[in-house]
This record gives C-alpha cells, sequence and structure tokens, in this order.
C-alpha cells in the first residue's frame, strides 16, 4: 500500500467489499486516486470518495496530551471488544473533531495497513507518542496481549493527565488573578489618577505624602510606559526561550520550585505519584526493571527528579537493590521507599508501585483543593490593597478638605 506524505488530507469514501456488502470509512492519502488504488488493493470497490472539508467549527490544528489519552482509551476499548486494528482506526478517527488528530490516527493506519507493527508506527510520531507509550504496545504486541496493555496505557494516560491539570489548576488560578490585578492597576494609574490630579491642582493645598507618591507613579508609568512594555516582554520572552531551549536553565528552575513554599511540596508529590505510576505501569507489561527506569525518568515531569532517577537506573543496573538505590537518591520520603521495598520483597513491585501512586495522587488532589481555599482571601487581600490603596490615595486630600472646611 502506498503509504501517507506530509501533506495528505484525509478522504471520505464508501464502497462494497469482495462479499458485497456497504461499508465505508477514511484514509489519509495525497489525491482521490490513490485513495482507489489502495482501496482496490484491500477488494473494495468504491462507489463515493471525496476529500473532507474542515469545519469552521471543528477543533485546531494541534494535538494535545489530552488528545492522546482519549485515543488511547477509545482504541483499548475497541480492541478488547473484538474489532480489528485497521478498522478501529477508522472509527476513532471518523469520531474525531480534531482535523490534526484525524491526520495523525490515518498516518498510523496506513503504516500499519503497510505492514508495520503498531509499535514502529507509533515511533514515527514522536512528538505525541513517547518511548513508554511505543514500548509498552511493543510488549504488548509481542506477548500477543496488545488490548490489555492498550487498557494499561489509557488507565495511565488517563490518570497523569488528570494530576497534570490538578498542578496546572493550582499555577494557574493565582497567576491569571495576579495579572488581573496587575492590568486593573496599570489601567488606574494611566487614566484615572490623572483626573484626580487635575481636580487637586485647584486645593492650592499641599497633598498628603502617600497621594503624592501614587501621583508621582502615575506619572513615572505614564511617561516610561513603553519601556516598561518592552521590558516585560523582553524579560517574558527570554524566559520562554531558555525554558524550552536550556536545560540547565530548568533544572535550576525545578529545584527553586521543589523548595518553593506551599506549591513545592505538591509540585514533589506530583513528581512521586507520575514515578510510581509508571513504574508500575512498566513493570506491570514486563519491561526489564532498568530499562522501565529509563521511561520512568522521563515521566516525571521534573528535572530533578529525572536526574536521580537516572541515577537510581545506573545503581540498580550494577546490581543495587531498587530501594536502597531511592534511599541514596535522597528524593523520596521513607514511607516511599518501604513500600518499594516490600513490593520488591514479595515480588509485587507492580502492585505497591500502583498503592504508592494512588495514595499520592489523592494526596495531590487534596492539596490543591486546600491551596485553592487558602490563596482566594490572600488574593482578596492583594486585590484590595493594590485597588484599594489607590482610592484611598485619591480620596485622602478630599477628606483633609471636608476636614478644613
Amino acid at each position: 500500500m502506498a503509504t501517507a506524505v506530509a501533506g495528505s488530507s484525509p478522504f471520505l469514501w464508501e464502497g462494497t467489499d469482495r462479499n458485497g456488502k456497504k461499508i465505508k470509512g477514511k484514509s489519509l492519502a495525497n489525491d482521490e486516486a490513490q485513495v482507489r488504488a489502495d482501496l482496490r488493493r484491500r477488494g473494495v470497490v468504491p462507489t463515493r470518495i471525496k476529500k473532507q472539508r474542515k469545519s469552521f467549527f471543528s477543533g485546531g490544528g494541534k494535538i494535545t496530551s489530552g488528545d492522546i489519552s482519549i485515543f488511547s482509551r477509545q482504541l483499548a476499548t475497541m480492541l478488547a471488544a473484538g474489532i480489528p486494528l485497521v478498522q478501529a482506526f477508522e472509527i476513532v478517527a471518523s469520531g474525531h473533531e480534531n482535523a490534526a488528530m484525524q491526520k495523525l490516527i490515518l498516518a498510523v493506519k496506513a503504516d500499519v495497513e503497510g505492514g508495520s507493527s503498531l509499535a514502529e508506527s507509533l515511533a514515527k510520531h514522536p512528538l505525541y507518542f513517547d518511548d513508554l507509550f511505543v514500548n509498552l504496545v511493543e510488549s504488548g504486541e509481542q506477548a500477543g496481549a496488545l488490548d490489555s496493555l492498550l487498557e494499561k496505557i489509557a488507565t495511565y494516560k488517563e490518570k497523569t493527565e488528570a494530576i497534570k491539570k490538578k498542578i496546572k489548576k493550582a499555577l494557574t488560578y493565582p497567576a491569571a488573578v495576579l495579572v488581573v490585578a496587575f492590568v486593573v492597576t496599570a489601567i488606574l494609574l494611566i487614566f484615572v489618577i490623572p483626573s484626580f490630579e487635575d481636580l487637586f491642582q485647584g486645593f492650592g493645598a499641599d497633598l498628603p505624602t502617600f497621594t503624592r507618591m501614587i501621583i508621582d507613579l502615575s506619572l513615572f508609568v505614564r511617561t516610561n510606559g513603553i519601556y516598561i512594555v518592552m521590558i516585560i516582554s523582553a524579560a517574558v520572552s527570554a524566559f520562554m526561550y531558555f525554558f524550552k531551549r536550556s536545560r540547565p536553565f530548568r533544572h535550576f528552575l525545578d529545584r527553586i520550585m521543589l523548595k518553593a513554599p506551599i506549591i513545592g511540596p505538591i509540585l514533589e508529590k506530583s513528581a512521586i505519584a507520575r514515578y510510581a505510576r509508571t513504574l508500575s505501569t512498566m513493570f506491570a507489561a514486563g519491561v526489564p526493571l532498568v530499562e522501565a527506569l529509563e521511561s520512568v525518568a522521563g515521566a516525571t515531569g521534573n528535572i530533578v527528579f529525572e536526574v536521580g532517577v537516572l541515577g537510581i537506573r545506573d545503581e540498580v543496573a550494577t546490581g543495587q537493590r531498587l530501594q536502597t538505590a531511592m534511599e541514596n537518591s535522597g528524593l523520596f520520603p521513607n514511607m516511599v521507599n518501604q513500600m518499594i521495598a516490600v513490593g520488591e520483597e514479595s515480588g509485587s513491585l507492580d502492585d505497591m508501585s500502583g498503592k504508592v501512586a494512588d495514595f499520592y495522587e489523592e494526596d495531590v488532589d487534596n492539596a490543591v483543593d486546600n491551596l485553592s481555599s487558602l490563596l482566594e482571601p490572600m488574593i482578596m487581600a492583594i486585590l484590595g490593597v493594590l485597588v484599594g490603596g489607590l482610592v484611598v490615595a485619591m480620596y485622602l486630600p478630599i477628606f483633609k478638605l471636608g476636614a478644613v472646611v
């Protein structure tokens, strides 16, 4: 079968199979002629072929980790129901609203139809299917238990996505409120304070020190506003550049975040939960421990833990027990080390790792909920100080004038 290449598009088709049964599906191809050729090779006589048009309301061109999680669950469910792999791809693709995700699924389907294994087909898209995903699928194919391994992958993806959303929620909410507070303060300084300044010039009296300071700040912002915006934009751009491209910078940032009050413990528990969940999934799939730790390191979501887990892997590769190597890393609480030790001794490392993951995932859920309750009054206090301070500063001269009268 011809392999779809970059720039190909999804085509909807209808036809009849060798038994005369009407069927329909979706294929990824460069043109209609390629679709017809591919269908003929499969023994399908096409009666209708049309290029799928992208709906104005359909999903955009970006594939998220959530899309991959949903795809994993859908594929696992269909294989468990006995649906052939290629047909499962067609069903999942036709039901997806994201055009980019449809294209990815159909590209994988085309490779599988061309004779590649599912693991090989997924490995061609490393941006969406990491080594952990590919290794687990490969283990499932080799063991003849692809449906059960995909079920484990789907569960793993869903749980890791849930914990990532919790962390994003914990970080996004206060950041968004602070940005709004900054914007409101800037608007007051630029547009509102000057009106009061014109009013105060007719008083003929000295202004309170606090009011004078706010007026001077307003003048400074209005005079140098463009430079302030340029500096902030440059700082944000530099931060994003180094965050994406500099591993030492991310290592430094992750280390600082782990030590930060309030949010640090949540990030630490999240990394431990990911470590335990990934280890449990890989070990249950029959992946050797040293090889599993390679994938576990990248799944922790924190470079400090990633480096630490790679060190654990090196110690385990020389014959050291996993529990001892974890203790030597200094990254894990004693409870985690002891549960891993019990798992090693009883031969149920996957089960004990899963219990550790369950405990810390629930702990992260509770911590994020408590954090939200704690931050709300703090954020209100910050807003009150910023906005209320400006209002008080502007009304102080009026109160002073009223007292004189």
